[in-house]
C-alpha cells in the first residue's frame, strides 16, 4: 500500500512548550490509524500541524507527495485532506444541505446542482436524508457531527483527520458517530482519528499510537497495544481509562 502521511521527526513549541517532540511515523493508504493518550499529549496538536492548522517548528511532514509547509501547496493538501473537528464547526446560517455542498462548489469547481447531489447521496449515507432542509441548530450534537463527517466527505479526500469527534457529545449519542465511523473505516477511507473511545479503537484501528508529553510512545496494532503493553506509561493510562 502507498504511503499517504509521512512524519519525520516533527516538532511543534508553543513558547517554552513542546506539544510534539520529535514525532514520526507514516500512514499507509486505507489504513485506520487511532492516536490515544492523557489531555495534553499532543494529539490534537499533532492533527492541526498534518492539516497546517498550526505550524510545526522542525521536521518534516509529508500528505499524498505534498510537502506540508509549502504554501504552494496548502490549497491542495487541504483540498485532499477531510478534517472534522470537536465541535462541528457548521456554518449555522446554511442548511444542512449547502453546508455539505459549499466546499466541493468554491474548491473543486462542482455546479451547485452536482454538489447538492453529491451531498444528498453521503447524508443519506450518514443516516440523515430526512434533515437535508434543517439548520444546525435545529439538529442534535450526534447529528451535527454526522453533518461534519458528510461534509468532509464531500470533497473525495484522500485522507480523512479525525479530532476528538465525540468529545463535545452527550453519551447517547457517541455511538451514532463512532457507528458512522466504523463503517467508514471498512470502506478503505484512510483516517488518523484523536480519541478517548478505547472501544473504538481496539474495535476500528488497524494500528494504535500512544502519546505522551508530546512524545510518541508506543505504538502497534490494538491486540497488542491494549492486551500487552510494553511502556509503563501506557499500562498505567489504560489501567485509568479502562474498566475494571
Amino acid at each position: 500500500m502507498p504511503t499517504i502521511v509521512s512524519l519525520r521527526g516533527v516538532t511543534k513549541r508553543f513558547g517554552r512548550f513542546t506539544a510534539l517532540d520529535d514525532v514520526t511515523f507514516d500512514v499507509q493508504s486505507g489504513e485506520t490509524l487511532v492516536v490515544i493518550g492523557p489531555s495534553g499529549s499532543g494529539k490534537s496538536t499533532l492533527i492541526r500541524c498534518i492539516n497546517r492548522l498550526e505550524a510545526h517548528d522542525a521536521g518534516a511532514i509529508v500528505v499524498d507527495g505534498f510537502t506540508v509547509g509549502d504554501t504552494r501547496q496548502l490549497t491542495r493538501i487541504r483540498a485532499e485532506t477531510g478534517m472534522v473537528f470537536q465541535n462541528f464547526n457548521l456554518f449555522p446560517h446554511l442548511s444542512v444541505l449547502r453546508n455539505v455542498a459549499l466546499a466541493p462548489v468554491r474548491v473543486r469547481g462542482l455546479s451547485w446542482r452536482d454538489a447538492e447531489d453529491r451531498a444528498r447521496k453521503l447524508l443519506e449515507r450518514v443516516g440523515l436524508a430526512a434533515h437535508v432542509t434543517k439548520y444546525p441548530a435545529q439538529l442534535s450534537g450526534g447529528q451535527q457531527q454526522r453533518v461534519g463527517i458528510a461534509r468532509a466527505l464531500a470533497m473525495e479526500p484522500k485522507l480523512l483527520l479525525f479530532d476528538e469527534p465525540t468529545s463535545a457529545l452527550d453519551p447517547e449519542m457517541v455511538g451514532e458517530v463512532l457507528d458512522v465511523m466504523q463503517a467508514l473505516a471498512r470502506t478503505g477511507v484512510t483516517m488518523i482519528v484523536v480519541t478517548h473511545e478505547m472501544g473504538f479503537a481496539r474495535r476500528v484501528a488497524d494500528r494504535v499510537v500512544f502519546m505522551d508529553h508530546g512524545r510518541l510512545v508506543e505504538e502497534g496494532p490494538p491486540s497488542t497495544l491494549f492486551d500487552a503493553p510494553r511502556d509503563p506509561r501506557l499500562r498505567g493510562f489504560l489501567q485509568a481509562v479502562l474498566p475494571h
